[in-house]
């Protein structure tokens, strides 16, 4: 799971898009372009024939828009063009040929340093040093595109290659062979001229938004009720982000006390979302927390490796606002591009029209189609009668039609450390997963050849090879006592990206058509792996019922996230309309966007209104 996470529409808001940047508007073309566009379209097609007319009026007026009085003057323009149009398809295919095998590498070498610089934050290696944060936020690739038009190869690829719209994708992809699409790929590297500093307040933004997602846990044996009782067992310690929303799945098998874990846990969503929560409880185990009140005293009980901090002063002081703070910095390091994307001026035009390559509209509109379908509440009913209670909100994760036989959380993690007591025991088992799976012998062990497992710091993801001689790599949270179901769970996940990761990489006969179409293909998979995590272990066989229950989970889980995504969707459009926000502002208008969609689409189902704020979280 890129890069990309999500959580109930109900409270968590996640950081879940790439950073943004705010900057200077771009430099004016040089006045004499339009005559030298003019006199080299008639000298080009005179050279090469009207066949060529189109081809050489669509170069030129790419290259042209993007041309700036320091890359030369009329000379140097009209020379270059001269040099570097391929009139005739022999040249276009060399050329094209040539490029595919530069930028492979290119992309892979610079993928590589990336991974390697953010091995220290990425994974569960020990503490992280400043230094290792300073890597982190380093992108070695963000001066490609300053040298490239500055070298002009970003013009020669502008000049032979066409940028196309998402409406002529959309109207005219169909008929487009597959070379034709990859050209496409090709041309869109150049289709906004960023500078390096933007680039590089990206790649920092973007490190800074992962470093407090992947540390932000909590411990959750120091969760106490008022006589100071602990509903959850030591060491237990949970990622805000995914692992939160695992546990609250995981105790609709508890009868004992999951309903109790589940409402703490509603509380601790409650009190990370509007920032209630009490800074120092975030990632320490030396404290005792009361979610409900939020008293904050000295841990009673100690469950971590390393003692207190001598000096450490318990206080309940509030986080301030720094999710909200960190998800406003993303805003403003990706707005510094708007400038220098003619064709997708902000950051959700470029998510929808370039990376998803689907329309916003059509996506609020399929979203919406799911929240109000009359299947909802018919759904809903079926979840009560299966609970014999009323709905609580944190239902929205009801976890009863998966299939997991008669094994309690507790039990399958017993299993599953024995079975993967190392990331190397995973790793050496996804042969025989894979078959499992319906994959023959031969192909199972390619893509095992092809997949590292990492213990991961944060929840888990897959990271993808940028080039055929590299591997792609699965991060999962691997315990000292071994891996966990939940673990587990996202292993099986993330192992779903990679094997299409492996796929559409080096089983693709166009290098730029990787990855392709959208994000939405590789999450297909992986969730279709993740579906299969308990069969996998041997403890359930599929049948009939088993999928008419998978069917029922599945809308539910849709119904859940399509109330995220929407909510995501208002957030961004908010920043974009308040672009001098503050913290402050930005978290109370978050939640009142997710208390707007929960009143329209949830609280009908579920009968509870959102009601809670930064000054009262009751509902």
């Amino acid at each position: 799971m890129n890069t990309g996470r999500l959580q109930s529409v109900y409270w968590i808001i996640t950081l879940l898009y790439l950073p943004m940047q705010s900057i200077s508007a771009q430099t004016t073309q040089p006045p004499w372009l339009s005559t030298s566009v003019s006199k080299l379209e008639a000298e080009l097609v005179t050279k090469y024939g009207e066949a060529q007319r189109a081809r050489t009026q669509k170069g030129l007026t790419q290259a042209a828009n993007f041309w700036r009085t320091e890359d030369g003057a009329a000379a140097a323009f009209e020379e270059f063009v001269r040099t570097n149009f391929a009139g005739d398809q022999a040249t276009l295919d060399t050329m094209f040929s040539r490029f595919v095998h530069n930028f492979e590498q290119l992309s892979g070498h610079m993928h590589e340093i990336n991974r390697e610089f953010r091995q220290q934050s990425d994974l569960d290696f020990g503490p992280i040093m400043p230094f290792d944060e300073i890597f982190a936020g380093y992108d070695p690739s963000a001066h490609i595109t300053d040298d490239f038009f500055q070298n002009k190869l970003a013009f020669v690829v502008l000049l032979n290659f066409p940028l196309t719209t998402l409406e002529e994708r959309l109207t005219e992809g169909e008929k487009w062979t597959r070379r034709q699409w990859a050209e496409t790929r090709l041309a869109d590297s150049f289709s906004k001229r960023i500078p390096a500093d933007v680039n590089l307040a990206v790649a920092q933004a973007s490190s800074e938004a992962e470093q407090y997602i992947a540390q932000y846990n909590i411990w959750m044996h120091h969760l106490v009720d008022a006589k100071g009782g602990r509903l959850f067992p030591p060491k237990l310690r949970l990622l805000s982000h995914w692992n939160l929303r695992d546990e609250i799945k995981a105790d609709y098998s508890d009868a004992e006390n999951g309903l109790a874990k589940q409402r703490a846990i509603q509380q601790v969503m409650e009190r990370i979302v509007t920032q209630t929560i009490p800074a120092m409880v975030v990632n320490n185990p030396h404290v005792d927390w009361n979610p409900l009140t939020n008293e904050v005293i000295k841990a009673a009980a100690e469950d971590a490796d390393s003692p207190a901090p001598a000096d450490m002063k318990v206080n309940n002081n509030p986080e301030p606002d720094t999710r909200y703070a960190t998800l406003l910095k993303t805003y403003q390091a990706s707005r510094k591009i708007d400038p220098y994307s003619p064709t997708a001026p902000t950051h959700i035009a470029r998510r929808f029209n370039e990376d998803r390559q689907i329309p916003e509209a059509r996506v609020k509109a399929m979203l919406e189609s799911v929240l109000s379908s009359p299947l909802v509440p018919k759904v809903a009913k079926l979840i009560e009668s299966r609970l014999g209670r009323s709905l609580e909100p944190f239902d929205i994760w009801y976890n009863g039609f998966k299939q997991r036989g008669a094994y309690t959380e507790p039990q399958l993690d017993e299993i599953v450390s024995k079975k993967y007591p190392t990331p190397e025991a995973y790793k050496n088992d996804i042969p025989n997963i894979l078959m499992k799976l319906g994959f023959s012998k031969e192909r199972a062990q390619y893509l095992a050849d092809n997949i590292i497992v990492d213990p991961a710091r944060g929840s888990g993801h897959a990271m993808g090879a940028g080039m055929r001689a590299e591997k792609a790599h699965l991060r999962t949270r691997v315990g000292k006592s071994g891996m966990n179901y939940k673990g587990y769970n996202i292993a099986v996940h993330e192992m779903g990206h990679n094997v299409e990761q492996t796929f559409s990489l080096n089983d693709n006969d166009q290098y730029f058509l990787q990855g392709v179409p959208n994000t939405a293909f590789t999450e297909a998979l992986a969730f279709v792996f993740q579906g299969h995590d308990i069969e996998l272990l041997g403890l359930t066989k599929p049948d009939a019922k088993s999928e008419a229950l998978k069917t029922l989970n599945d809308f539910w889980g849709t119904y859940e996230i399509a109330g995220v995504a929407l909510v995501d969707m208002a957030v961004w459009h908010w920043l974009y309309d308040h672009p001098d926000a503050t913290p402050a502002q930005l978290k109370e208008a978050t939640v009142q966007i997710a208390k707007d969609i929960w009143n329209m689409y949830f609280a009908p189902v579920f009968g509870k209104k959102m009601s809670f704020s930064s000054a009262s979280i009751r509902t």
